[in-house]
């Protein structure tokens, strides 16, 4: 079975032909940082212009790589949620346009659940697994069921790592995008030079859950405080400690469920599943098998969505034509969250 999968949730228009859940036969990104770097974030108004702009192209594009017509495509699916609005709208319009226009099914995709099952794309994962969903929008630790299910243990209670990462490249003006921007940077410094705090949650209430407010406020206008002796206040510097103490938060966090779990194999994804700090940290656990995806599906893609909607189609799922783009998930309760596409 072939599907194409459409993704537009956020600044990047993507489409992608996959096999079976697992063979990707085109993937093609089109980014648009260049258009939103001036603005040091991503404009919506801009993004979903982009989009709208891109979509037609890029579906072609995907197609050619792939070496198939749209006859040869047996579904397609595109994501509804969560997401920018207007960003959602052209590509989940298109793709349920085209399903319309062609009498293919069509299928709705959560990005989220996308996401985990980005590295299934290349090594098989069993469940049940724990996972890690880090990325500009989301700071999430689940107990992975399966492809449609998770049991969320923690997510943030304030900022997301990947949205913490990127105001503190724009208050120091480092450009954009400020997650890789900083973990270049980064690798020139010393992680000793400043101790940032660990933010400290309520064990009973938060015990998986995570904070980055209070680390972004400190590394912006506390900095000096937390400084340490001997080193040179220097942006390298700086970037290494503050990334240190990010993942660390996070690698702590996830590991303590592993431990409550039992749980030994990890998968990450997300845009913040590409920082090298978090999988060399990850890496030095010798006891899990971590599982990240590669690099070029560690951000948002088409490849992710086709790959996913395979097993919702398998399983003799459709979405109508009714289904609607959502622009954010209901707040996560603990225990069992069903985020299954257009539920």
């Amino acid at each position: 079975m072939r599907v194409l999968g459409i993704e537009s949730s956020c600044d990047e228009t993507a489409c992608a032909v996959v096999e079976d859940g697992k063979k990707i036969l085109s993937n093609v990104v089109a980014t648009q940082i260049p258009f939103h770097k001036i603005y040091k974030g991503v404009v919506p108004e801009i993004a979903s212009r982009k989009h709208a702009e891109w979509i037609l192209p890029v579906v072609r594009q995907a197609l050619k790589e792939a070496n198939l017509s749209l006859d040869d495509v047996d579904a397609v699916a595109a994501t509804n949620r969560p997401g920018l609005m207007g960003s959602l709208l052209v590509g989940f319009t298109f793709g349920k346009t085209l399903a319309w226009a062609t009498g293919k099914p069509f299928i709705a995709i959560n990005h989220m659940i996308a996401h985990l099952y980005a590295a299934q794309l290349q090594t098989d994962v069993d469940y049940p697994f724990l996972g890690l969903l880090v990325s500009g929008g989301h700071s999430i630790i689940c107990k992975v069921n399966d492809f449609d299910s998770l049991d969320i243990l923690g997510t943030t209670v304030d900022d997301s790592v990947g949205e913490a990462f990127d105001k503190v490249a724009k208050f120091y003006n480092l450009g954009y995008p400020g997650g890789v921007i900083i973990d270049n940077l980064a690798k020139k410094g010393n992680p000793k030079s400043a101790r940032f705090p660990i933010p400290k949650l309520d064990e009973n209430e938060h015990r998986y859950d995570v904070s980055f407010s209070g680390l972004k406020t400190a590394v912006i206008h506390q900095r000096d405080l937390f400084w340490q002796d001997g080193y040179e206040h220097s942006v390298e510097n700086m970037c290494a400690a503050f990334q240190e103490t990010a993942i660390k938060t996070l690698v702590g966090k996830l590991l303590r469920a592993v431990d409550d779990t039992g749980l030994k194999t990890v998968v990450c994804g997300g845009g913040v599943a590409a920082n090298s700090r978090l999988r060399e940290m990850l890496a030095e656990r010798a006891d899990i098998n971590c599982i990240f995806p590669p690099l070029k599906l560690c951000g948002d893609n088409g490849a992710m969505i086709a790959g996913v909607a395979y097993h919702f189609l398998r399983r003799g799922e459709r979405s109508g034509l009714d289904t609607t783009t959502c622009a954010r998930i209901p707040q996560f309760k603990r225990g069992l969250e069903q985020v299954r596409h257009g539920h």
